[in-house]
């Protein structure tokens, strides 16, 4: 009996690790286009997502570059930036706080950013193992074309945020189902 159950238990660890690697580590990312109308980048304080963000800009992507949560722990560039400290040359930053502060309040932000701004055309920058979820969200949220561009994670943190994104995609698709 403990044999089979040690069996069982080792089956899902297993199943859950290759779900893990497509929705986690090589989730459907997308190509950013040549054309948008913004590009946001989700908070996280990290800059491993505002420098991809900022080079998507810089390249002409888009216009508008839309950062969440500035203030929200260290993220000192992407505070210069809001603060217009420093500046991209022809590029607009607009800096935003969701409410509730999480993915979902990002998604109903960009949602009502993209009404208010006319924007049908969007890129987010967003951690790889965030992609799956984000893109849930945003569309949920957010009707136009929608690019989410995925970016690395040290390996040592991956095992901690496939844990928490996990649990965090199961009330997603349970729980809640709106925008």
């Amino acid at each position: 009996m403990i044999r089979r159950l040690q069996l069982v238990l080792a089956a899902l660890v297993v199943a859950w690790l290759v779900a893990c690697a497509f929705l986690f580590v090589w989730p459907q990312a997308n190509t950013p286009p040549s054309r948008a109308d913004a590009v946001v980048v989700l908070s996280g304080g990290l800059d491993r997502r505002l420098d991809p963000a900022i080079a998507l800009v810089r390249r002409g992507v888009a216009p508008v570059l839309a950062i969440s949560s500035p203030g929200r722990g260290k993220w000192p560039k992407a505070q210069a930036l809001c603060a217009g400290r420093t500046t991209i040359p022809g590029v607009h930053v607009l800096c935003f706080n969701p409410a509730p502060y999480s993915t979902q309040g990002e998604a109903r932000a960009i949602g009502r950013l993209a009404a208010a701004r006319h924007w049908t055309r969007v890129v987010v920058v967003t951690s790889t193992f965030h992609v799956t979820r984000a893109r849930m969200l945003v569309k949920r949220c957010y009707a136009g074309r929608l690019w989410v561009v995925g970016t690395s994670s040290p390996w040592w943190q991956l095992p901690e945020e496939w844990i928490s994104e996990t649990g965090k995609l199961l009330v997603q698709l349970t729980i809640q189902r709106g925008c």
